[in-house]
């Protein structure tokens, strides 16, 4: 379904059922999108913007990325031995090493670094009234904007100059906005998310986490695992019939939203053996993890690098590991789009 053109992904001109917005009338066709909300387009919107951004993630610069995410985790890491022998792992930790690589990837002034992760960790922490939470997007916004305007004025080798200079046609500010409010909100959420629950997975599973202590060679398999296993966007991906379509023996008429349990297809006994059960030793095998089709995740091999150093970098620099209080009173986000911990408390020996 996720790679056939009759199911849309454009939200403004198909009402998906899973909106929290009132049901409306459907709209005419409207003239070509003028935002940049790549992920609920449909081709040749899609692919326009999908394609200048594409060119943007290069290898080189998620080799010398890869680089800073060491430099980042490690600081971070030390910074809570420092401070003790235990600490809060999401704050501490998980959230901001997502979003301080989304500076890097950016290209964030180091002054504006401060503000730049205030607002992000209340416009995404759960937690925040939804007072708080409309006035931190709307600063992030404002501060995007800004973030814009410099970099036409003052280029840089970051992302966002990248798009700015070397796109063709060249991309609006609005647009320019939006992709980068969407690089923050999927590349930061949801690798904060996987970071603070693929160490509560592991901790839960101490033979799991004694095999990648004994050979952190497992660690790309354990990750694929972990993706695997957590399916983290646990409410699915949606799509919109466009016309009546037969799916799975059921006739649907147009106009019918269609979702993905994405972690019932990462649980299909009928593709691996023992679904239920996480083993960092499961030999590599495609997953839903990073959606299918032309929406799957731009950013998946950036996610890839953030987990296999960020647990790394655990594993091996905290001995002794675990859970500073009872499993059960880590408290779990079971009402949310993306599934994580609120907190994750861990000592270390």
């Amino acid at each position: 379904m996720l790679s056939d053109a009759r199911f849309s992904a454009d939200k403004m001109r198909h009402r998906d059922a899973t909106s929290p917005q009132p049901q409306k009338a459907a709209e005419p066709p409207r003239a070509e999108r003028e935002d940049g909300i790549f992920v609920f387009m449909d081709p040749p919107e899609h692919t326009r913007l999908r394609r200048s951004l594409t060119g943007q993630f290069t290898v080189r610069r998620m080799r010398e990325l890869e680089s800073r995410v060491t430099e980042i985790a490690v600081e971070h890491i030390e910074a809570m031995k420092a401070a003790g022998t235990e600490a809060d792992l999401v704050p501490a930790f998980a959230l901001p090493l997502p979003s301080l690589v989304i500076c890097e990837l950016l290209g964030v002034d180091y002054a504006d670094r401060a503000e730049f992760q205030e607002r992000t960790a209340v416009g995404l922490n759960a937690s925040s009234t939804p007072r708080e939470q409309a006035m931190a997007r709307a600063e992030l916004h404002a501060f995007m904007r800004g973030l814009v305007a410099a970099k036409r004025s003052n280029p840089a080798d970051d992302l966002l100059s990248g798009l700015i200079h070397d796109t063709d046609p060249p991309l609006t500010d609005a647009q320019l906005v939006d992709v980068a409010l969407l690089l923050l909100t999927a590349g930061h959420e949801t690798t904060a998310n996987m970071l603070g629950l693929g160490t509560f997975a592991l901790l839960e599973h101490p033979d799991q986490l004694a095999a990648l202590r004994a050979d952190p060679g497992l660690i790309d398999n354990a990750v694929e695992e972990l993706l695997r296993f957590l399916s983290i966007l646990q409410l699915g991906v949606s799509r919109v019939a466009t016309e009546p379509v037969t799916l799975g023996g059921v006739d649907l008429p147009a106009g019918a939203t269609v979702v993905i349990a994405t972690p019932e297809v990462n649980r299909d006994p009928r593709h691996w053996d023992d679904p239920d059960t996480l083993d960092v030793r499961r030999p590599r095998t495609p997953h839903l993890a990073f959606g299918h089709g032309v929406h799957q995740c731009l950013g998946q091999q950036l996610a890839r690098i953030e987990l296999r150093i960020g647990l790394g970098e655990l594993i091996s620099r905290l001995p002794g590991l675990r859970l500073a209080v009872p499993a059960e009173q880590v408290p779990v986000r079971n009402e949310m789009l993306i599934f994580g911990v609120r907190s994750l408390p861990v000592t270390w020996s």
